[in-house]
């Protein structure tokens, strides 16, 4: 194309002017190209806007309609600049229908980035944040996370606000202090995190901290991020140091504590070159069904041993009392008898929800 539009703004290749020229000289293309002395491909081009005016062809301009060299260059350089205003303009609305889809408060909230209602300053702060050139990054399906959609129409919002989720908790994660990677340290750990499902947060939180840290693992605790779809991931920084994310969505006990099992089976399975993500949005799949099936089984077989739940189930007695009194016997955590029977169903997701803890954590 040899003219541009897009709003108020029009961009005029020196092929429009040319076009132009052929026809009130009354010849054709052919004709024209001999007479410049070049080729009727390069006329056409030209003509087409599909290639630049050379500083030979507008030599040959200028001595053929004894004008400057200059006017034609100039010609071009106008057009250059006027393509590249009408390129950021575009590119500039498309920004804007990105970020509304961002929770920008979010992040403001987090003290990640300054408060305003300037469009161009949130778009300008949200990729320094996230480091990026451009939000539509976001986008691309090769960035920060291994899943893809279940159906062909997936929701921008969900593609963007995961990999929003997910940069947000790797600045954090990597600019965290920890000793080097430890599996061994993790394993021999697991039992002492487990009893913390019988502490509150105020208790358990600074201790599972620690704990991590000294086993190599940076564990960020981030607020849910709307659309975003994550409930939790995993990701390398190196060899050495690992990312551990949740978000505070899931506050039962019953799934926290689940989710943070999965996460840690994750991260024993030291898949260094994937970012694996725990989604709760329908619209995603995971695409790393044995590692998923893996940590699930992993999480429950921790909270809940396999032999001890059938021996419960077998009963079919799951009044409060004896709910309680299996939790007790098996030092868990009520709550994660009664999300367990319920995703079983064993019993309604009506029932004995008054011992599903829900956490007030700080994050």
């Amino acid at each position: 194309m040899n003219k541009i539009e897009y709003k108020s703004l029009i961009a005029f290749h020196p092929g429009y002017y040319i076009k132009d020229m052929i026809e009130d000289m009354e010849i054709s293309q052919d004709e024209f190209a001999k007479r410049l002395g070049v080729s009727g491909k390069t006329v056409s081009k030209l003509t087409n806007g599909k290639i630049n005016l050379s500083n030979d062809v507008a030599l040959q301009l200028s001595t053929m309609f004894g004008t400057s060299t200059e006017m034609w260059l100039n010609l071009q350089q106008t057009y250059d600049i006027k393509y590249l205003e009408i390129e950021k303009e575009i590119q500039l609305d498309s920004e804007k229908k990105l970020l509304k889809l961002i929770d920008y408060k979010y992040f403001v909230n987090l003290n990640f980035v300054e408060n305003t209602r300037d469009a161009l300053e949130k778009i300008k702060n949200l990729c320094a944040f996230f480091k990026i050139s451009k939000l539509s990054i976001l986008l691309r399906e090769d960035l920060l996370v291994n899943y893809r959609s279940c159906s062909e129409s997936l929701n921008e919002k969900n593609i963007v606000n995961s990999k929003a989720w997910l940069q947000t908790a790797i600045n954090i994660g990597k600019d965290m202090e920890v000793e080097p990677f430890s599996k061994s340290k993790l394993e021999k750990y697991i039992p002492e995190i487990r009893e913390m499902t019988l502490q509150s947060p105020d208790v358990f939180l600074p201790r599972l901290k620690e704990i991590f840290s000294e086993c190599g693992v940076s564990f960020v605790l981030l607020p849910h991020l709307k659309n975003s779809g994550i409930n939790g991931a995993v990701t390398w920084v190196n060899n050495q140091k690992v990312i551990l994310a949740l978000n505070d969505r899931r506050s039962f006990a019953d799934t926290f504590w689940f989710s943070l099992f999965h996460e840690i089976r994750h991260v024993l399975q030291e898949k260094h070159k994937l970012t694996l993500i725990s989604f709760s949005s329908k619209n995603m799949e995971k695409m790393d069904k044995m590692l998923e099936e893996d940590a699930d089984l992993f999480a429950q077989e921790i909270l809940i041993p396999t032999d001890d739940y059938k021996s419960f189930v077998a009963t079919s007695n799951f009044t409060e009392y004896e709910t309680c009194q299996f939790a007790k016997k098996i030092k868990i955590h009520p709550g994660v008898v009664v999300g367990r029977l319920q995703k079983d169903k064993y019993i309604d997701y009506s029932r004995l929800n008054n011992l599903k803890e829900r956490y007030k954590i700080d994050v």
